[in-house]
């Protein structure tokens, strides 16, 4: 019962869908639908009328008036094929109309669902399961849904009107035509269980081919593929994963066309029984020529309607079966809360951030990330970050965004936990650029404006991001400038070398008026002397806010005001860079192996 409730709730969130997104065509498409359900019982009838008068008109005396009779009747059927033809085509274009809306609405829906949900999602395995299977199914399986509501109607309309006909005729007529459909749809109900549980087991075999197929085709893996020659390996565990696919797929189509074959081989032997009966009333003369038309339309067409509506009652759970998919990914929940009554996030910091003995552990992870991390970063104070690669540096930042919480501890600004702010508005105050950041391909002036986008696309402040970061002398050399696509993704695109976007990467990051500016090896693809330029301009951007650099390169470090050693995410040394170097630990080994070479 429980499972029942559950279902009807869903159709009823679709159901909500579709008017929200096409409140207009939902009411054409059941206008039409009535209209289209009367229509059959309709014809039957008018075919009846035509082939009674032509029996009559053939014995009839006075053949003219006989004549005139069919003539009017073949008129009212001209009226109703015109009525049929514009109500089918209009019925069409309500029908793909209010499937786009609903695929561009259940869009939207899955991607601000995408926005919402934390970064902890995107780091587990099961998440992507999760999104691959709503990927795949959500944009078509509610139109299907609809669709099939609106066909269980239509066709339960006509169903019910030329049973009433047939039971006129004898009341066992529409049991024979009840039998004659159901076992087919209970074989189709079997499989579409079977075929929904074996796609949910195989979700991870799927993604995987995905992602072969990806490596195959996608530009950011093409350099290697070639030079290490290693296509056909990737094309080979494809083919592979594809084979294994095709061949559970097809052996569950294969029983369920066995199974089909038996269904209707029986339910033949009972539609010809009718038939039977049929021709038995005629012989005897209780049927006209035309009731006996009449009745074998009204049996066939009850019959297709009796199967349309079993079918897309079965259509209706197999797709309802499959959107459970959909439930699934909007279920997720936001790991990171929101404050009830948040504070405002201070736009000029007085005594700074501090980490309180911070620890951190990510969630499918046996190890701590972070463990008792204590530090404190002043406004308009420089703080470098260094360490070897997995030590907690870029973790550190994370939970600086509140892209995590900490496992352990708290992290405040100006004494007041970060929890208590709002988390658009802390992110706000903090300008990131990770080492990893990200190429959009749109135009050189899209590309930075990102960083703060309350400003106006065109404002001058762009332009001085980009000369702050050195990115202005890569633009202005662009065919279009500022209004140059950048990447080869799309028509009249340029592509940057990795230095050039590393630029554009850190104009964005200048770009917003924030506390606290984030440089996650800021610089790695970028010259000395550029890199000295850049720092200068940090300086002057950052008096009175506060800036983080994480970098290898202890030329940048150097510049720092304090510098933080991690080590297995923990504190292992800081101080100035005369203070470490002093101190003949750690730091000081690393930048004598620097200078060294």
């Amino acid at each position: 019962m429980k499972k029942i409730v559950k279902n009807l709730f869903r159709l009823t969130q679709i159901l909500q869908f579709v008017w929200q997104s096409s409140s207009g065509w939902t009411i054409a498409r059941i206008a039409l639908l009535v209209e289209q359900s009367i229509m059959p019982l309709l014809w039957v009838y008018l075919q009846k009328l035509v082939i009674d008068a032509v029996a009559i008109g053939i014995a009839a005396s006075d053949k003219e008036v006989a004549f005139k009779q069919i003539i009017l009747i073949i008129i009212i059927g001209l009226g109703l094929t015109i009525i049929d033809t514009v109500s089918n085509s209009v019925a069409g274009l309500a029908s793909e109309a209010q499937n786009q809306a609903l695929i561009d609405y259940l869009q939207n829906i899955l991607h601000a669902k995408a926005i919402e949900v934390d970064l902890e999602y995107y780091e587990n395995s099961q998440y992507y399961d999760i999104l691959h299977r709503t990927q795949q199914e959500a944009p078509f399986r509610p139109a299907q849904i609809l669709n099939n509501l609106l066909q269980v109607c239509q066709n339960g309309i006509s169903l019910l009107l030329l049973s009433g006909l047939l039971f006129s005729l004898h009341w066992s007529v529409p049991l024979i035509l009840f039998g004659v459909t159901i076992p087919s749809i209970v074989v189709r109900y079997r499989y579409s269980q079977k075929f929904y549980h074996w796609q949910r087991q195989r979700t991870p075999t799927e993604r995987q081919a995905s992602y072969f197929s990806e490596i195959l085709t996608n530009d950011q893996h093409a350099k290697e593929i070639r030079l290490f020659n290693v296509g056909h390996l990737f094309t080979r565990r494809f083919s592979t994963l594809r084979q294994q696919l095709r061949r559970e797929k097809i052996a569950i189509f294969t029983g369920r066309t066995m199974a089909e074959i038996l269904t209707q081989t029986s339910s033949s032997i009972l539609v010809f029984s009718f038939y039977g009966f049929l021709a038995y009333q005629a012989v005897q003369s209780k049927l006209t020529l035309g009731d006996l038309v009449m009745y074998d339309q009204a049996f066939q067409r009850g019959q297709a309607f009796f199967r349309g509506v079993l079918s897309n009652l079965s259509g209706l759970y197999e797709n309802n079966l499959f959107l459970s998919h959909l439930y699934e990914f909007l279920d997720l929940k936001p790991k990171i809360v929101e404050a009830l009554d948040p504070n405002p996030v201070p736009r000029f910091t007085q005594t700074g951030i501090v980490f309180n003995h911070v620890s951190f552990q990510y969630p499918m992870s046996t190890r701590k990330a972070l463990e008792d991390i204590t530090l404190t970063i002043h406004p308009g104070e420089v703080v470098a970050l260094v360490g070897e690669n997995g030590s907690g540096k870029t973790t550190l930042i994370k939970l600086l965004c509140r892209l995590f919480d900490p496992t352990d501890g708290s992290i405040t600004i100006d004494g007041i936990d970060l929890r208590y702010f709002e988390i658009a508005d802390l992110r706000s105050q903090i300008s990131v650029i990770f080492q990893d950041y990200v190429k959009y391909h749109l135009t050189a002036m899209e590309n930075i404006w990102l960083g703060n986008i309350d400003l106006s696309p065109t404002d001058e402040k762009i332009v001085v991001a980009a000369r702050c970061s050195g990115a202005d002398e890569v633009i202005t050399k662009l065919p279009q400038k500022y209004n140059t696509v950048l990447g080869k993704l799309f028509d009249q695109g340029e592509e940057l070398s990795i230095g050039q976007w590393q630029k554009i990467a850190l104009a964005r990051a200048f770009l917003r008026d924030s506390q606290v500016i984030i440089l996650d090896e800021p610089t790695s693809a970028i010259d000395s002397k550029a890199e000295e330029e850049i720092f200068q301009r940090l300086r002057q951007l950052i008096k009175g806010k506060a800036a983080i650099l994480i970098s290898h390169r202890l030329s940048t470090v150097k510049m720092a005001d304090r510098i933080y050693v991690l080590s297995d995410g923990r504190i292992s040394e800081s101080g100035t860079h005369d203070e470490l170097i002093q101190r003949a630990a750690t730091y000081a080994n690393l930048f004598k192996t620097q200078f060294k070479h």
